[in-house]
């Protein structure tokens, strides 16, 4: 057997003994390493959400530029006069606070796998049986309650191959105090036609936005922390000792009023004391004070690392994030960036659960059967200062191409008020 074999040998022996410290083949399993979780629980989403400033600052600001206007349900496609069928739904989603509950469970659903809404009907009947026809028409929605995912969860699944609805929620409790400072009592059994599972693709079976980024955030709150940490050390350090070998501890402890065996207690308390400023004297009688300072590194560098991940994983330009110390504002292109984000959002998402919860309305006669669709503000649209200054240079092509000796305008007068949403003169 030569060397080689010989240290192979031992080295394998070595992973049995210590397994992740000495490995030979394989992939290493780094997150045990640096202490991030395999799995991550909602409960674990949750607290990440309400400490960590990042994390809320990215859930906060996407359902800000999401929901920066409420949409409009309406029946046609003519969106400049309302319908009294429009004016109705407009007044009694005004009643219910409807678009803000929405948006509060969409919220939630950043946050969680999912998240829910919880319809309460005046049917006559309780959360957990099915809802045949609710009579009253608007007025028959009371409630619409936002539900995290840990507040909402299924009970029973449907196990029927031979059924369509095999593979979904069968029954969900509903669980108003399962989180940490919710004190409310509200406690049942609710059957799926009355909850609208609130998620990307309107089933429970999705991860959490915060899920990719999870690594970096933990990162960042290691770095903070440390961070905070070594300034206090270095603020609050207390001094280290050195006893001189010649020192005598009779003539320290006579010199403090105390005992030999009172001594240690004693210079505690006149550090103690001498770092809060009481004393102005600290007495080292054949002893010698240092201290040890904590050297730190800048932290930008470190941090910037796991925001710039974290922010990829999101979506989300850093500076719309974080914005900049300076003061500096989001360039144009990083601010058209995310409303282009936002509203492939409320494409792929937003809208088809507004109109799976439409549906659903219309089959239980609380909506008019109608062919509805939802009418939303452009995120991507220019502002009004920006149309301006379109305007403006439209005219004042206008007006170097008469200078020129043009005949036509380049831009009629109709064209120029379309560029800022004003209707054509009559």
């Amino acid at each position: 057997m030569n060397a080689v074999t010989t240290i192979t040998n031992a080295v394998r022996r070595l992973e049995t003994m210590f397994p992740g410290y000495f490995q030979t083949s394989g992939k290493r399993d780094h997150y045990p390493d640096f202490g991030f979780p395999k799995t991550i629980t909602f409960e674990q989403f949750w607290q990440m959400y309400a400490r960590n400033g990042i994390a809320r600052a990215a859930v906060s600001k996407t359902i800000l530029k999401t929901w920066e206007t409420s949409p409009y349900v309406q029946e046609n496609d003519d969106a400049s006069d309302l319908t009294q069928l429009e004016t109705d739904l407009q007044q009694r989603f005004a009643d219910l606070r409807f678009w803000q509950k929405i948006a509060e469970a969409d919220r939630r659903s950043l946050v969680g796998n999912y998240a829910g809404l919880v319809l309460r009907f005046a049917d006559g009947k309780r959360f957990n049986e099915p809802v045949d026809r609710v009579p009253g028409g608007l007025d028959g929605l009371v409630e619409v309650i936002p539900a995290w995912q840990a507040q909402l969860t299924v009970d029973e699944w449907h196990n029927d191959e031979l059924q369509e609805n095999y593979g979904s929620p069968k029954m969900f409790t509903f669980n108003e105090a399962a989180l940490n400072g919710t004190t409310t009592p509200r406690k049942f059994a609710v059957h799926p036609d009355r909850v609208v599972v609130w998620s990307q693709d309107g089933t429970v079976h999705n991860d959490s936005s915060l899920s990719a980024g999870y690594n970096d955030l933990i990162t960042i709150e290691k770095v903070i922390g440390a961070g905070g940490e070594g300034f206090w050390k270095n603020a609050k350090s207390a001094p280290v000792l050195q006893i001189d070998k010649d020192a005598k501890a009779e003539a320290m402890a006579q010199a403090m009023g105390v005992s030999k065996t009172e001594l240690a207690d004693a210079m505690n308390t006149q550090v103690n004391d001498w770092q809060k400023g009481f004393d102005s004297l600290l007495m080292l009688q054949g002893m010698e004070a240092k201290t040890l300072g904590v050297t730190l590194p800048q932290p930008a560098e470190f941090v910037n690392v796991a925001l710039q991940s974290f922010a990829s994983s999101w979506g989300i330009p850093i500076k719309i994030l974080v914005g900049m110390q300076t003061g500096e504002r989001a360039s144009q292109e990083d601010a058209k960036e995310w409303a282009k984000t936002c509203m492939a959002r409320r494409n792929g998402s937003i809208v088809p659960n507004i109109m799976q919860l439409i549906r659903r309305l219309e089959r239980f006669g609380v909506m008019a059967e109608k062919p509805w669709s939802v009418d939303w503000a452009d995120l991507t649209e220019s502002d009004m200062a920006e149309k301006i200054d379109r305007a403006t240079k439209m005219a004042d092509i206008n007006v170097k191409n008469a200078q020129s000796g043009g005949i036509e305008l380049t831009f009629t007068e109709d064209e120029i008020r379309e560029t800022i949403g004003k209707d054509p003169l009559l």
